[in-house]
């Protein structure tokens, strides 16, 4: 099957409801464009679970601050394509923002709780913005399997729940992050980094592998952990966000005086120069970055 782009919802839906037709899976990933290797590791576990994989190229501004940079974030529709049409993609949906966001809507979609720490206070209606943009997404797509990156682990959480309480027709798969060999979480952002700021990104994976390597070897103290990860952060940048050891299921940050258990998502969020760059690791789940 040749690559098809699409750009209307119409076409799109179509095009899937064709693919299961036909008695194929369709497997989705949903992007904001500026595709990396990160996102064609996503692709490669799509192709995996479907006979049919759809990319979705759309930045969403709802997702986006007043003094972010949705105008800045990289955009190059015809080099994704050809990376999806070389990577197997079958399908490439590339909607205008007036397709996604008629005229006068007024529909969000907010997931409760898991919203409330980390990046929700620092990023205001955020996630309203991730939830509404998946939901409406995966109603264009219908039954499928989603596949995201565990590097925007808490925007994976959030799906997952949206997708589960509005009994959506959707299975949400989450892939493990993607690393340079140096460790550095691959991002679209990267590309904001000069030589020197990315060289101080690396303190992000080395943080967290040093807050890991202690914590395989027996340490609980959630605050021992924390401050492990910080003391690292701080050799690369002061412009900390935040660094957290939380539930990894519900995203409730741990109280410093307590210990951590079988499992716990350590998450941080960094200025790098002007650039907010994320990371994380799930104690007692996610293999060792380094």
């Amino acid at each position: 099957m040749s690559l098809e782009v699409k750009t209307s919802v119409e076409e799109f839906r179509a095009a899937c409801d064709a693919i299961r037709a036909s008695g194929g899976r369709l497997g989705l990933v949903p992007t904001m464009g500026a595709l990396h290797r990160g996102h064609l590791a996503l692709v490669e576990e799509a192709r995996k679970r479907s006979s049919a994989v759809a990319v979705t190229i759309f930045v969403n501004p709802t997702q986006f601050g007043p003094h972010e940079d949705f105008a800045r974030y990289p955009r190059d529709l015809a080099r994704d394509v050809e990376l999806c049409r070389e990577a197997g993609v079958q399908l490439v949906f590339a909607p205008p923002v007036e397709a996604m966001y008629p005229r006068d809507e007024r529909t969000r979609v907010n997931v409760a709780g898991l919203t409330v720490h980390l990046c929700g206070p620092k990023r205001p209606g955020h996630f309203e913005g991730v939830a509404t943009i998946v939901a409406k997404l995966f109603n264009a797509a219908g039954p499928c399997v989603a596949v995201f990156g565990r590097k925007d682990y808490q925007q994976l959480k959030v799906v997952e729940r949206m997708a589960r309480d509005l009994l959506l027709p959707v299975e949400v798969v989450g892939h493990p992050t993607v690393r340079e060999p140096d460790g550095l979480a691959l991002s679209s952002r990267n590309a904001y980094l000069s030589p020197e700021e990315r060289e101080c990104a690396l303190h992000i994976p080395r943080a967290l592998a040093l807050a890991d390597t202690a914590f395989r070897s027996g340490e609980r103290n959630v605050g021992v952990l924390l401050r492990l990860a910080e003391a690292e952060i701080r050799r690369g940048t002061s412009q900390i966000d935040y660094v957290t050891l939380a539930d990894a299921d519900e995203i409730e940050p741990l109280s410093i005086e307590s210990q951590v258990g079988d499992r716990a998502l350590l998450a941080v969020a960094v200025f790098v120069g002007t650039t907010r760059l994320i990371d994380n690791v799930v104690l007692g789940e996610d293999p060792p970055i380094f």
